[in-house]
């Protein structure tokens, strides 16, 4: 199978990139988080292949991504004032506005919601492909829909093969989860999903506390708040932080899901340590490429254990859960 993968420090890799989205191709491309699957945010038909080729249901929104802070304006309203401090305390960066949207933007890429999405990645290669494309880019993570997210464009080209028409290659993702999402299009600023930028500084920057949202009947208002997302095919179980090491009886194939190195680890099939400095930033930045190792054994069973849910800790754990959630 041909998998065409070129350097995103290339410019000639990026301007065919920003060719390919004019026409409507997919093209898979780092950012700070993950590898995003983008398509031309304003081309319907282009989106609808991004669904298609993630088996993604219809029902579940996608994130636009801009080169600029100044192109919000193309696809959201931006009469919040809240919009401005955020944006220039953590754009460009790993954070989300669900805002009122634009009507020129198609209804596909929202889910049919009257809000969307968007953020600025802290990606250099991200923005060139964006802005040489001259599109906003709307961009789930390139990998299967429900699937661990993948953090480098290997985890792309072995999850998306030739349904991708170029992936940029710019190595692993720095921060390795997707970004935080808050809702500012209520009253009550909200956090749709815990990601790269900690709750705590969100609600310092704004000066308020942020509301817990949960997807309502009727589907996500964004991106992973299914039950059950980012997960392994190998069933996933979340040790209690008061039980310590529990090892695999006899005859089990278990993995374990580490944070740092320390006895009482025998008789594991695999262990993967998250976090040797005991920091919850080189935990998260490993967190999906040390699920699709363990993934990729063939075990009966991955155990993983806990952290302390303040920080970037909130969104591993939300990760975990989520992967460990009954299909």
């Amino acid at each position: 199978m041909t998998r065409r993968i070129r350097p995103a420090d290339d410019p000639a890799a990026i301007d065919e990139g920003a060719r390919l989205l004019r026409a409507g191709a997919l093209v898979a491309f780092p950012t700070e988080t993950v590898y995003g699957l983008g398509a031309n945010a304003f081309d319907a038909a282009a989106v609808a292949r991004v669904f298609e080729v993630k088996a993604r249901p219809s029902f579940d929104p996608l994130i636009v991504h801009l080169a600029e802070r100044s192109d919000l304006a193309r696809v959201a309203a931006t009469d919040d004032p809240r919009v401005e401090g955020l944006a220039a305390r953590f754009w460009p960066g790993p954070l989300t506005l669900v805002l009122p949207r634009r009507p020129e933007l198609p209804e596909i890429v929202t889910a049919g919601l009257d809000t969307v999405g968007v953020r600025v990645p802290a990606h250099a290669a991200a923005c060139e492909l964006i802005r040489a494309a001259g599109t906003p880019v709307a961009a789930p993570s390139a990998n299967p829909f429900g699937y661990v997210s993948p953090t480098t464009a290997a985890h792309v080209a072995e999850l998306l093969g030739d349904a991708v028409d170029l992936i940029l290659d710019g190595g692993p993702c720095r921060v390795g989860l997707e970004s935080s999402i808050v809702a500012l299009a209520g009253g009550v600023p909200a956090m749709l999903r815990p990601g790269g930028v900690a709750r705590e500084e969100i609600e310092e920057a704004l000066g308020a506390p942020l509301a817990q949202s949960y997807p309502p009947a009727g589907g996500p208002l964004a991106p992973g708040q299914l039950a059950r997302h980012y997960a392994t095919r190998t069933p996933v179980r979340i040790l209690s932080a008061a039980a310590g090491p529990c090892p695999p009886g006899a005859g089990d194939r278990v993995g374990l899901l580490a944070w740092t190195d320390a006895p009482g680890r025998d008789g594991y099939a695999a262990v993967e340590i998250l976090a040797p400095d005991g920091r919850a930033g080189t935990a998260a930045t490993g967190l999906f490429a040390a699920l699709r190792r363990l993934d990729a054994l063939g075990l009966d069973a991955i155990l993983a254990e806990p952290c302390e849910e303040r920080g970037l800790g909130l969104a591993i754990m939300d990760r975990l859960r989520r992967c460990a959630a009954k299909g």
